[in-house]
């Protein structure tokens, strides 16, 4: 039994070596005719790596001729199988560029997108190559709309459209936590804007009810903590948005910590507005008392009398 074994392993050691020495060969060889069947030889027993090893050497040579076609796709497919995705991407767009007239053109289409789509990342990252994704999904749509693989593309777009809400969602609860801290400044202007770009690029999304609520409470501390000047415009802001949720939101869980948002708007409101009427009437007397002292004695008793 233990020589069985051992032959087994030695035979394995043998062919490897054997395997190992005619790739090297085909590695040193100029027989581009040799080297292009032993290329899509690799290619369909799935040894990827030597495959695009050996197109490497043979693409440019059979560059226009009838057999760069296979060869261009088999080696875009081999990127793709060792899970290259950019650089697959890549070539399958080149592919269709240069063969679109190919019944192989409309796979190669998808499959540039398909391979975006599979590099695109995690919400929490960056969705530049995402994005890109979508757009070539969308010009895949848009070529071939009737093609067996519409409603994969679909699919994958929607996915892509989900990791795009989440990161926006994210993005809001951030300027949100920031608003907590000991310098929240414009954190609040830029969490209300964000708020609502949020609802207008996602019109659908199970998070708008609860930023809408979160809106409201935003505003009102912005407007509690406004400058004189905007503090009036800033709290009138807080009613407007408690309209919309409450007319969008009839029912939600959030409508009835709505009201008590309003009340203390419209306390703070109130406040506001008396102190500047007594700011105003301050000034209107100071300033008159200033005319008085700068006008002649005869000009006050005639307009007094």
């Amino acid at each position: 039994m233990k020589v069985n074994k051992l032959t087994i392993v030695l035979l394995f050691i043998l062919v490897a070596m054997s395997s190992c020495g005619k790739f090297y060969k085909l590695e040193k060889s100029t027989n581009w005719e040799q080297l292009y069947d032993a290329a899509n030889d690799y290619y369909n027993r799935g040894e990827y790596s030597r495959a695009i090893i050996l197109y490497d050497k043979i693409l440019p040579v059979i560059r226009g001729s009838e057999k760069a076609e296979l060869a261009d796709f088999n080696y875009a497919y081999s990127h793709f199988r060792t899970k290259r995705y950019i650089e697959a991407a890549g070539y399958f767009n080149t592919f269709y560029q240069t063969y679109n007239r190919s019944p192989l053109a409309e796979e190669a289409l998808f499959m540039n997108a398909y391979s975006l789509y599979l590099d695109s990342p995690d919400y929490n990252l960056d969705q530049k190559s995402s994005r890109d994704a979508v757009n070539a999904i969308q010009l895949f749509i848009n070529r071939f709309p009737q093609s067996d693989s519409y409603e994969r593309a679909m699919s994958m777009i929607e996915d892509l459209q989900k990791r795009f809400e989440e990161k926006a969602y994210q993005e809001s609860m951030l300027y949100l936590r920031l608003t907590e801290g000991l310098y929240p400044g414009d954190f609040y202007r830029a969490c209300i804007i964000n708020f609502q770009n949020f609802a207008k690029d996602f019109p659908d999304s199970k998070y708008n009810e609860e930023l809408a609520y979160k809106l409201v409470e935003v505003s009102l501390s912005y407007g509690q903590r406004s400058v004189f000047d905007k503090k009036e415009d800033r709290l009138n802001d807080v009613f407007k948005f408690a309209d919309q949720f409450k007319r969008r939101y009839p029912e939600s869980k959030y409508f009835g910590a709505i009201q008590p948002l309003v009340s203390k708007a419209e306390k703070e409101l109130a406040s506001h507005i008396k102190i500047k009427k007594e700011y105003e009437e301050a000034l209107a007397k100071a300033k008159l008392e200033e005319e008085d002292n700068t006008t002649p004695t005869s000009e006050i008793n005639e307009r007094n009398n």
